[in-house]
Parts: structure tokens; sequence; C-alpha cells
């Protein structure tokens, strides 16, 4: 019976944790397809849970780094949502690919068109993104966040290293070292392309041997075929021979 008590208090205190640290840990966040390399190019996902039992998220804004300006900023279509792309000019040009870039874009927003993050559930907001910094191991987007109440949350705090997390976290997007071909996950598609490259390789071999197999079969099968008839011609010509002899 102490025993079931305890087991039972345990599962309790557990569930509390759980509880507790649910809503916590519910705020917008953001996280690349595959890695995010210096220097290169990623798909980001901005991911916008809802954490209102009586409204629906209608509107997500999100600001991206001015002192670190991304050239190139292409959101993917989310259906039931309208996308506005706000730029800026720029008080330094960035130069890319040869190219010299005097704004970039400085905010996205999502607005409800026909849909909306209904309590309990969340939505991605994808984003093509680069070229990445090179001298910065992260990014900070500033995002808000407005449910249909008119409630607006502002995930604007910048998060301090060895520090608490604050209540209103903004999305940080880790950087991993500078990949070789600069187009952050590369590797992983290069991967991809080796695996279907073997993979058809294997198939050719398979379809080669099937096929030396299928000569092969065939030639034993007209030779067997040859030879029967070679030995009936021969039992017949016996046959001749010798009932020429008995009638001898």
């Amino acid at each position: 019976m102490r025993v079931s008590r305890i087991a039972i208090a345990t599962g309790v205190a557990a569930s509390t944790v759980l509880l507790l640290a649910g809503p916590a840990a519910a705020h917008v966040s953001v996280q690349p397809q595959g890695e995010a390399a210096k220097g290169g190019y990623a798909t980001l996902n901005f991911k916008v849970p809802n954490e209102r039992d009586q409204a629906s998220t209608v509107k997500l804004e999100v600001n991206f780094p001015a002192d670190h300006p991304l050239s190139s900023v292409t959101p993917e279509a989310v259906p039931g949502w309208k996308i506005d792309i706000t730029k800026g000019k720029l008080d330094k040009p960035l130069e890319v690919h040869g190219k010299k870039i005097t704004e970039a874009v400085s905010k996205v927003t999502w607005t409800a068109d026909g849909s909306k993050i209904a309590p309990g559930y969340f939505q991605q907001f994808p984003v093509s993104v680069g070229q990445l910094p090179e001298d910065a191991d992260q990014l900070v987007f500033k995002a808000i966040q407005t449910y249909d109440n008119k409630e607006v949350v502002r995930w604007i705090e910048e998060p301090t290293a060895g520090g608490e997390e604050p209540d209103s976290p903004a999305p940080v997007l880790k950087l991993s070292a500078a990949s070789e071909d600069h187009h952050g996950g590369g590797t992983a598609a290069g991967d991809d392309h080796k695996a279907d490259d073997k993979a058809a390789s294997a198939e050719g071999d398979k379809k080669e041997t099937h096929a030396a197999s299928s000569s092969s079969s065939d030639t034993t099968a007209r030779t067997l075929g040859i030879i029967g008839i070679l030995i009936g011609v021969a039992g017949v010509a016996f046959g001749v021979l010798a009932g020429r002899r008995r009638n001898a």
C-alpha cells in the first residue's frame, strides 16, 4: 500500500511538472530545415503555437535582423494566409555574387485570409533565406503574434548567454560552421544524389545480371534442344539399320 501511495504521489508530481512546463515552451520559434550554415542558404520554419484557450492566432509579424541583413528572403505560400513583405534601404550595400544590393527585407507579415491557428494547434511559416552571415553565430528574429480578440504578444526579448529564458523570448536561429559549397544543407542534398546514383547503379547491375542469366538460360536450352534432336536422329538411324539387318 505504501509503495502504491509513493507511486501515485510521484505520478502526480510528474504530471504537475509537465503541465507547468508546457505553457512556458509554447512560444514562437525558428528552426532550419536541415542546417543553417554560415555563408550559405537555408529554409527556415517559423513555428507559431496558439497559447490561448478562447482565441485564435490571426497574424504573425517577423522582423529580420538589421545588423545582419539578408539579401534573399522568399516566403513559401501558406494556404489561408496573406503574405506582405516589407523592404528597407541599407546603410551599407551588400555585395552578393558580384552584385550590389542596396535594400533588404526588414519584415514579413502573415495575415489570416480564410484560415486561423485555433486553440491547441500550431502553424509553420517557411521562408527561404540567404546569404547567411559568416561573422555571426546566431540571428535573432523578433516576432509579434496577434489573436482575434485583439490581444498582441511580443516575442522580442533577446536571450542572454548563461541566463534564464525571458518571459517572451525572440526566435533565435543558431548558425552552424560554414560548409564547403556555402549552400547550407547542400551536403545532405549531395548525399541524396549519391544514394540515388548508387540505387540506379545497383538497379542497372540487377538488370544486367538478369539479362546475362536469361541469355545463359536461352543458350543452355538451345544446346539441350539440339542435343535432343541429334539423339533422336541417331535413334531413328539405329532403328533403320537394325531393321535392315534383321531382314537380311
